[in-house]
């Protein structure tokens, strides 16, 4: 097994929409760094059809464009407003292209392992090939999308069972009795489109939730939702807002087509995108059902005491958090996640770092640049103001502030990880106000030359 030396790079793990604004914002301050993908292009789970993607090909952005795009890198102007997801993919490769950073991306290559280097801040990144890299630090770019959350529902199932990430097109559902289990925005979707190509459908969900319109009065939710924040409405008003707006744009509440009533108080659990979900439960297309008691061979009995017979059962369960490559050992676990500052920082290893691992109710790319942008500028600080990096290690270390807006979110795996995003977005912007960036000059750094490099053995 050879050994090299990369100490005066980061390594990032995953080309996806977090790893490369990982990568541009840390060759914005003139910090080199290597990006390893396993897939042979940039796109992480939008490259629809791979294995490291999670999505079906019908889906679309939840978040309007103007809330998913990066900081500086408009999405087109002749983008809908919910973008598709090839033209998702077109968006981050573009982004990729713009910034230069195809020349730093090794495809096709995997991680097995990432350890700390004991008594040194490095870390040894294990790849396949038998290569052992020594780094100076690791960006976990990998997305939470990797570890399907499947049901343990008791009895047997003599169809087909898939998870949503393994579903990608209908074709598996025409003329059969589907059931799609989960009431999040991937199992609402694929319950939707169902009902265009399947015999029946059923959908079971275990729990009440709020459905949002992906439009309002002509304008994305996530506009509406915006506003209150922007004029710091408190929580109290906010809920009465928009509960009452929820009930003038929608066709009605979940309870009337057979769906449970949420459980919970307006924005304390991630709520459902859905434009037409609500239009074929009233139609007869879809039909709603209660959570699973038991698989009986070609049934499925419910939580009611009701059965149908169901040829495919899709689980739209969720995913656990999963790190594969590293030893829970080396992070402080609390039950379902690791322990970090802002979901970032590990106080235990100054030189790891996690990009992109949060849920919340709105654009997920936005945020990753933010935090980027901090991780970039407070490596920078390290050498060029450590004062004001000390200030960031205090925090890091100390800090137990939550960015939940004063919600207290449903204690499910589901809302581990999620955030008030703009009690978030603020915090992030405050702590990169107070770090000194590199002059707009700065180069990005170049890629490393690997054929001159010398391999020592390990």
């Amino acid at each position: 097994m050879t050994q090299r030396d990369f100490s005066s790079r980061y390594c990032i793990i995953g080309a996806g929409a977090a790893g490369i604004t990982a990568a541009k914002n840390l060759g914005a301050q003139g910090i080199a760094f290597d990006i390893i993908e396993r897939e042979d292009d940039v796109g992480g789970t939008w490259y629809f059809g791979r294995d490291s993607s999670a999505i079906y090909q019908s889906v679309h952005m939840i978040s309007s464009k103007t809330f998913s795009e990066y900081t500086d890198f408009p999405m087109p102007a002749d983008y809908p407003t919910y973008a598709r997801a090839d033209q998702a993919l077109d968006y981050l490769r573009s982004y990729a292209r713009r910034f230069r950073l195809y020349e730093h991306i090794e495809f096709g290559r995997c991680v097995f392992e990432i350890k700390p280097v004991a008594g040194s801040p490095l870390w040894d990144v294990v790849l396949d090939r038998g290569e052992v890299r020594r780094y100076k630090g690791v960006l976990v770019c990998n997305g939470h999308l990797c570890k399907p959350q499947m049901p343990a529902y008791p009895g047997h199932f003599d169809g087909l069972q898939l998870h949503s990430a393994q579903y990608k097109t209908p074709d598996v559902l025409k003329g059969k009795r589907v059931l799609v289990v989960g009431a999040g925005n991937s199992g609402c979707d694929i319950a939707v489109e169902a009902v265009h190509h399947a015999q029946a459908v059923f959908h079971s969900t275990r729990r009440g939730y709020f459905y949002w319109p992906k439009f309002l009065f002509g304008i994305p939710a996530d506009r509406w939702a915006e506003w209150p924040l922007k004029m710091r409405m408190p929580l109290w008003l906010r809920r009465f807002a928009g509960e009452r707006l929820l009930r003038l744009t929608t066709a009605g509440q979940p309870e009337e087509y057979g769906l449970p009533k949420p459980d919970h108080r307006l924005f304390e659990s991630h709520f459902i995108i859905n434009s037409t979900l609500f239009y074929h439960l009233g139609h007869g297309d879809l039909k709603a059902r209660p959570d699973v008691l038991e698989l009986c061979g070609d049934r499925v009995r419910f939580r009611d005491g009701s059965e149908d017979r169901v040829d495919v059962i899709v689980y739209a369960t969720g995913f656990e958090l999963s790190f594969p490559f590293i030893d829970q050992a080396y992070l402080s676990w609390n039950k379902s996640q690791p322990q970090l500052y802002l979901n970032m920082f590990d106080a235990q290893h100054p030189n790891l770092f996690f990009i992109g691992l949060f849920q919340t109710s709105t654009g997920n790319w936005p945020l990753m640049d933010y935090q980027s942008q901090l991780v970039a500028r407070y490596l920078r600080a390290r050498d060029a103001a450590p004062q004001q990096a000390k200030r960031l290690d205090k925090l890091i270390r100390n800090d137990r502030s939550d960015w939940n807006g004063g919600i207290q979110f449903t204690p499910t795996q589901r809302h581990s990880i999620e955030l008030e995003h703009f009690a978030y977005r603020a915090q992030l912007k405050r702590l990169i106000r107070k770090l000194p960036g590199a002059p707009a000059a700065t180069a990005m750094p170049p890629p490393l030359t690997r054929l001159g490099e010398e391999a020592t053995q390990a």
